[in-house]
C-alpha cells in the first residue's frame, strides 16, 4: 500500500474500525467486480460471433476419439 495511502487510512479510520473497513471495501470490489463480469458475459452472449463460435463447438464430439485410460502410469 503506497505510504500516503496508509497515512491517510490511520489519519480517518480509527484503529478498531480498521479491520471491518478493509473487510467491507474489499467486499465492495469484489461485487463490482462480480457484477461487470456478469456485465460482460450479458453482452458476449448477445454476440453472434460468440453464438456462432458456441455451435461451432458443440457439433464437435465430446469424447475424445482417443482416451488416454490405458496410458502408462508415469
Amino acid at each position: 500500500m503506497p505510504a500516503a495511502l496508509a497515512a491517510q487510512f490511520v489519519k480517518r479510520v480509527s484503529a478498531r474500525d480498521r479491520s471491518r473497513y478493509v473487510a467491507e471495501a474489499l467486499a465492495s470490489r469484489l461485487r463490482e467486480r462480480d457484477r461487470l463480469l456478469a456485465r460482460a458475459a450479458e453482452v458476449a452472449n448477445r454476440s453472434r460471433q460468440v453464438r456462432a463460435i458456441e455451435q461451432e463447438y458443440d457439433r464437435l464430439e465430446h469424447e475424445p476419439a482417443e482416451p488416454w485410460d490405458d496410458a502408462p502410469s508415469r
